[in-house]
């Protein structure tokens, strides 16, 4: 089976929905897959180790919502720069010359 051709993306329209959703759920499983390792070590080890592990395993859930929330609206659009807004003289009509 010959591999896929690679897509170039040429073109400033965002990315799908179904993509990015593909990825949103992809980062919020890594980081409870994360958790849950924390949650774990923290109840296998001692001392301070464990206590860094068990906040971890606390605090995760919070950044993992807001990371994975943070979809379509992330990336490095600053508009096309195609609508420059122009000053009030630029709009008003200039004097006609007769001849």
């Amino acid at each position: 089976m010959s591999p896929e051709p690679e897509v170039f993306n040429i073109t400033k329209a965002d990315t799908g929905l179904t993509q990015d959703q593909v990825g949103r759920q992809r980062r919020y499983l890594i980081s409870m897959g994360l958790r849950t390792a924390c949650f774990v070590g923290g109840v296998l080890t001692e001392g301070v180790v464990r206590w860094t592990l068990i906040f971890g395993a606390v605090a995760l859930p919070y950044f993992a919502v807001v990371i994975a929330n943070a979809g379509r609206e992330r990336g490095n659009w600053f508009g096309s720069g195609d609508f420059v807004p122009l000053p009030n003289e630029a709009i008003e009509a200039k004097p006609t010359t007769s001849q």
